[in-house]
């Protein structure tokens, strides 16, 4: 039976992250299945761009499911999400590449704030 490491790997990864580098794993796999979706896209397949922008809806969906309304900023990540949510569904409905590269844009700029929040937490 053969041993797959980099499954082994990134479970062990997944297991002792911090929930604050979880959350950085979540901006990136959206990121990774935008991505995904764009190529797609580009190549008129249009099977594999649902099945990412899907994957990249349900991130988005955890990542609003997680916010913490005891802190202010709160509501308005949650409105961020919700309009990222809403641009990847359409994107998907339209197979739009514009629509699609809006809402990345959108995810990066929380992925990049995220990591300075982690910076200065440390």
């Amino acid at each position: 039976m053969a041993v797959n490491a980099a499954a082994i790997y990134r479970d062990n990864k997944i297991l002792t992250a911090t929930p604050a580098e979880l959350t950085l794993m979540l901006y990136e796999g959206a990121i990774k299945f935008c991505n995904i979706a764009l190529m797609a896209i580009e190549k008129d397949d249009i099977v594999k761009a649902n099945t990412n922008l899907q994957k990249a809806q349900k991130i988005i969906l955890e990542l609003r499911a997680t916010l913490d309304f005891n802190y202010s900023v709160a509501n308005q990540f949650d409105m961020v999400y919700d309009y990222i949510y809403r641009r990847l569904v359409e994107s998907n409905i339209k197979k739009d590449k514009e629509i699609l590269e809006e809402a990345l844009g959108y995810i990066r700029e929380m992925r990049d704030t995220w990591k300075e929040v982690m910076k200065q937490a440390k």
